[in-house]
C-alpha cells in the first residue's frame, strides 16, 4: 500500500483510531487511524508519519469516540513492527516518571526505544565460502584470503576480510571470478543462560544469614525492597548473586544497574565465574547493531540477566522478575540532561509497578536509603565483617598544618615515605585526588591574568599531557599558549594547585623507578582501553596507581593496601546540602579499596581540617555517629529524605533576559504555606555554555505533591520564548 492511499479519508462508520504515542517532546499521544486488515493494541510498537517524516512510536490507547471534525485530517499508522509490544508496566512506568519529573511522555518514551532504524528484525549478513576454482591472478592478498576460507565453512564477510588483512574490494574480487560464493549468514543464536547451580561458592557464617535472606526475597517475588549493608570487601556481590541464582531458577529475568559502565568488565568475569556465561550488556559503548540484538533478547525474554547503566531501567523486558541497584549511593544514578530522573528512585517505582522485588547494594548507603532502612519501610540485611577474616583498613589523619607538604609539593613527606615502604615490601598504592588534569587553574606570573573559558563561568583545566587547556563543564579547549595572551610575557605561565596528571608528575620525582598509572576519565579512548588497564593493575603491573573517583567504584585491586587522599577536604566546602555525606561516601570506598586479600589495608587523609565530624567519624569507623549527626541535621533543616526538593533552572543567551524571567516566573508562584520559594539567584556556575543561568528552589514537606504545585504555577507562569531554556529539576542532586 502506498502512501496516498494509506492517508485517504475513510468512512467513520468502519475505520478504527488510536492514540499513539511519538517520541518527541510532546506530553499528549496523537490520534492514528489503524489501516484496514491492521490489528494492534496498546504497547505495539509501529511507525507513523509525524510531519515530513516517519518515526517509530507506541500505541498507548485506544480512542473509541475521536473528535469527527478531525477525522479526515487523521493520518493512517505506517506499519506494526516485528517486535514484542511494551507491556502495561513499562507504559505505567513511562506515565510516572513524566508525572513526576515533569518530563514529557514522548521523551520518557523514547529511552525505551534507542534502537531508531536498527529496531525490528535483523538484516541477513553476507557471509562468504571457498567453493570454486583459484583466480586466475593470485596476489599476495587474495593468497591470505584463501588460506583464512580454506576450511570452506561460512565466514562473515568483513570477518574475514578482517582476519586476512585485506579490503573488502579484495573479497568482491574473489566472488566475481567465482572462487567464493556468497550466502546469507544465519542469526546469532540466542545468549546462553547462566546456570544457577555451575559454581555455588562457600559462604562464611555471616554471608549465610544474608543468602538466606537474598534467596527468600527472590522466592517471595512480590514487591519488597531490601538494602543489602555491608561493608568493603564483604562480598556483598556474591550474595546478591543468589537472589539473581533464584530468579533464574524460576524462570525470569533480572536485572542488575551499576553507576559506571566501566564496571561492567570485571563485573562480567565474576558473573561468568559464578553462572558459567557472561549477562548481557545495555549501555552507550555498544554499537547500534549489538544495542538492537540485545534489546529483542531482552523484549524477548531470551536474556535472563541483563547488567548496565541507569537506561537499562526502560527497557522492554518479557518478564522482569528483579532489579539489583549496586553501588545505590552513586550520584551517577542521577540523569541530569533531558529527563532528570534518579535510576535508584524510578528502581523502586518500577519494582513497585511489577510487582517484583528489588535489593539496593552499598557499603555507604545513602542517608536516603539509611533513614529508610531504620524506619521499616526497607529491609536491611547486613554484612559486617570482610570476607575471608581480613581486616578492616586502617584509617590515620595527617594534619598539613603540622605535616606540610614541600614548596611546591603535595604529598606530605609521612605520606611519601609510607608509600616508598609499600613499594619495597612489593605491595600496590594509590594516590587518590578528585581532581582531573594537570592543574585546575593556569595563571600567568608576571600579570596575574588566569585562563578563563570563553563561553562559561569556568576556569581551564590544564591538560599537561594533551598540551591542552580544558573547561570541564563545556568541553572547549585551546592548545597551551606559550606566552600570556593578556602581557605577551613569554614563559610566564604556571600551574595552581594539583591534578592527578601533575600528582604522576610529583609521584616519578619522589619514586623513580615505580611503575605508575593514572585513572581518569578524561584519559581513557575507549571502555576496552580502561579494561585492559584495570586488569593491568590486578595483576600487578603497576606500582603507584593515581586516580579520581573512577577508582571509588567498586573496582578489585588485589594486590593494594595503602591509599594516601592528597585533599580530603575538597568536597567539604561546595555549599552542597549533601556535601559531607558525598565526602565521607567517596572516602570510605575509596579506603575500603586497599587490604582485600594480602594483608591489613591503611588509608591516610591528608586535610587541614582533622576537626571535622566527617575526618572524626571515618578515622574511628564510627559509621553510626556519622549517619546520625547528618540525618540529625537534615530532619532540622527539612532536608531530604525529611522534606523535598525542585530546582528550577532559567538559562538565556544573556543576563538581563535570564534574571528578567527568573524574576517573572518567582512572582507567579502559588502562595501554598507548605511550600517554600527561594531565590532567583545566580547559579553558582553562572554562565555555561555561553547561557547566563538563574536559579529557583522549591522546598517543602515530605508529604506535599511538589510535582503537582510545580506543574500548576508552570501553567500559570510566563512561557520560554526564543532562546530562553527553563529546566526543572524534581530530586536534584546537583546545585550549580
Amino acid at each position: 500500500m502506498d502512501h496516498f492511499s494509506r492517508n485517504r479519508p475513510a468512512s467513520s462508520s468502519t475505520t478504527r483510531v488510536v492514540d499513539v504515542l511519538v517520541p518527541v517532546a510532546i506530553d499528549q499521544a496523537y490520534s492514528y487511524r489503524v489501516p484496514r486488515g491492521m490489528e494492534v493494541s496498546p504497547g505495539d510498537v509501529v511507525t507513523v508519519p509525524l510531519g515530513p517524516r516517519e518515526v517509530i512510536a507506541v500505541v498507548w490507547a485506544e480512542n473509541p469516540s475521536p473528535d469527527s471534525r478531525l477525522h479526515n485530517r487523521l493520518k493512517d499508522i505506517g506499519e506494526k513492527l516485528g517486535v514484542p509490544p511494551l507491556k502495561n508496566e513499562l507504559r505505567a512506568l513511562i506515565d510516572w516518571v513524566a508525572n513526576y519529573t515533569l518530563s514529557s511522555r514522548g521523551m520518557v518514551m523514547r529511552m525505551s526505544l534507542r534502537m531508531g532504524e536498527h529496531l525490528g528484525p535483523e538484516r541477513a549478513r553476507a557471509g562468504v565460502r571457498l567453493s570454486g576454482e583459484p583466480p586466475q591472478r593470485m596476489t599476495p592478498a587474495r593468497r591470505r584470503l584463501i588460506a583464512v576460507l580454506s576450511d570452506r565453512l561460512l565466514h562473515g564477510k568483513s570477518d574475514a576480510a578482517k582476519e586476512a588483512g585485506v579490503s573488502a574490494g579484495v573479497v568482491d574480487g574473489l566472488i566475481d571470478e567465482g572462487t567464493l560464493t556468497v550466502e546469507p549468514m544465519p542469526p546469532p543464536p540466542p545468549p546462553p543462560p547462566p546456570d544457577p547451580d555451575f559454581a555455588v561458592p562457600d559462604f562464611s557464617r555471616i554471608q549465610r544469614a544474608a543468602v538466606d535472606a537474598m534467596r527468600a526475597l527472590a522466592a517471595n517475588g512480590t514487591f519488597h525492597v531490601a538494602l543489602l549493608d555491608g561493608v568493603t570487601g564483604s562480598g556483598k556481590t556474591e550474595v546478591y548473586f543468589e537472589a539473581v541464582a533464584e530468579t533464574i531458577r524460576r524462570g525470569r529475568q533480572a536485572l542488575i544497574l551499576m553507576p559506571e559502565i566501566a564496571l561492567t568488565g570485571q563485573f562480567r568475569d565474576r558473573f561468568a565465574a559464578r553462572f558459567g556465561e557472561r549477562p548481557l550488556e545495555w549501555h552507550s559503548e555498544l554499537t547500534p547493531r549489538t544495542r538492537a540484538r540485545n534489546w529483542a533478547a531482552i523484549a524477548a525474554g531470551e536474556a535472563q540477566v541483563v547488567v548496565g547503566a541507569r537506561s537499562a531501567l526502560f527497557l522492554p523486558y518479557a518478564d522482569l522478575g528483579l532489579i539489583i541497584v549496586d553501588e545505590e549511593h552513586d550520584q551517577a544514578y542521577k540523569q541530569d540532561e533531558g529527563t532528570h530522573y534518579h535510576a535508584r528512585d524510578m528502581a523502586v517505582v518500577r519494582a513497585h509497578i511489577a510487582k517484583i522485588p528489588i535489593v539496593l547494594a552499598s557499603a555507604t548507603p545513602s542517608v536516603e536509603s539509611e533513614v529508610n532502612a531504620r524506619k521499616g519501610r526497607y529491609q536491611r540485611i547486613a554484612l559486617t565483617s570482610r570476607f575471608g577474616g581480613q581486616h578492616m583498613p586502617q584509617i590515620e589523619l595527617i594534619d598539613l598544618r603540622r605535616e606540610a607538604p614541600p614548596r611546591g609539593r603535595f604529598v606530605s613527606p609521612r605520606l611519601a615515605g609510607e608509600i616508598q615502604n609499600a613499594i619495597e615490601r612489593r605491595e600496590q598504592a594509590l594516590l587518590f585526588l578528585n581532581r582531573r588534569g594537570y592543574a585546575p587553574l593556569t595563571l600567568c606570573r608576571a600579570c596575574g591574568h588566569r585562563f578563563a573559558c570563553t563561553i562559561c563561568d569556568a576556569w581551564l583545566v590544564d591538560h599537561r599531557f594533551r598540551q591542552r587547556l580544558v573547561c570541564h563543564h563545556c568541553g572547549f579547549s585551546m592548545p597551551r599558549p606559550r606566552q600570556c595572551p593578556h602581557c605577551a610575557a613569554e614563559e610566564s605561565l604556571v600551574a595552581v594547585g594539583p591534578g592527578v596528571e601533575r600528582l604522576q608528575e610529583e609521584a616519578a620525582a619522589l619514586f623513580p623507578d615505580a611503575r605508575t598509572m593514572v585513572l581518569s576519565s578524561d584519559l581513557i579512548t575507549s571502555i576496552e582501553t580502561m579494561r585492559t588497564e584495570l586488569n593491568d593493575i590486578a595483576e600487578g603491573r603497576v606500582d603507584i596507581i593515581i586516580g579520581t573517583q573512577l577508582v571509588a567504584k567498586g573496582h578489585h585491586f588485589p594486590r593494594l593496601n595503602l591509599v594516601g587522599v592528597v585533599d580530603a577536604d575538597l568536597g567539604l566546602s561546595n555549599g552542597d546540602p549533601r556535601a559531607a555525606e558525598r565526602t565521607f561516601q567517596l572516602l570510605n570506598q575509596v579506603i575500603g579499596r586497599t587490604g582485600r586479600e594480602q594483608g591489613r589495608g591503611i588509608g591516610y587523609l591528608q586535610t587541614h581540617q582533622p576537626e571535622h565530624p566527617v575526618m572524626k567519624a571515618l578515622v574511628a569507623s564510627d559509621r553510626e555517629a556519622f549517619y546520625a549527626s547528618e540525618i540529625e541535621a537534615r530532619e532540622r533543616a527539612g532536608y531530604p529524605p525529611f522534606g523535598r526538593l525542585a530546582s528550577l533552572i532559567i538559562s538565556a543567551g544573556d543576563r538581563p533576559t535570564a534574571e528578567g524571567f527568573a524574576r517573572q516566573l518567582a512572582a507567579t508562584a502559588p502562595i501554598d504555606e507548605r511550600v517554600q520559594v527561594l531565590g532567583p539567584a545566580e547559579a553558582p556556575l553562572a554562565v555555561i555554555k555561553g547561557r547566563y543561568r538563574f536559579r529557583l528552589l522549591a522546598k517543602s514537606a515530605r508529604g506535599v505533591d511538589l510535582s503537582g504545585y510545580l506543574r500548576e504555577w508552570l501553567a500559570a507562569g510566563p512561557k520560554t520564548r526564543g532562546n530562553l531554556k527553563l529546566e526543572v529539576d524534581v530530586d536534584p542532586q546537583s546545585f550549580l
